[in-house]
């Protein structure tokens, strides 16, 4: 486990990328947004760079951490990373545009 008081991580390094899924779409009706986030985050930090990255209120953040998934390569077996996905959850009226409209 990585201790905060002597590692400071970047708002960047805490939020990797959006996830945009079938599931994903559906839960921005509700004004909910996944990411994938760093796996050592805990909710406060997630919190605090949601906020400052996107300049929006969150109200609800849940975190689950997921196994690590086999990948075979022809006679080789390895393991894909492990992540931790967010979903957050915005006070009304807030909005993170996720998708550019150029």
């Amino acid at each position: 486990m990585i201790n905060s008081s002597n590692f400071r991580m970047n708002n960047a390094d805490i939020i990797k990328y959006p996830i945009i899924t079938d599931k994903a779409t559906r839960l921005l009706e509700n004004n909910q947004y996944s990411f994938i986030v760093d796996r050592y985050s805990d909710k406060i930090l997630i919190k605090a760079a949601i906020e400052s990255l996107f300049n929006v209120k969150v109200v609800k953040i849940n975190t689950s951490s997921l196994p690590r998934k086999k990948k075979r390569v022809g006679k080789y077996i390895g393991y894909k990373p492990q992540y931790k996905k967010a979903i957050v959850t915005l006070s009304e009226g807030d909005v993170i545009n996720l998708f550019t409209d150029n």
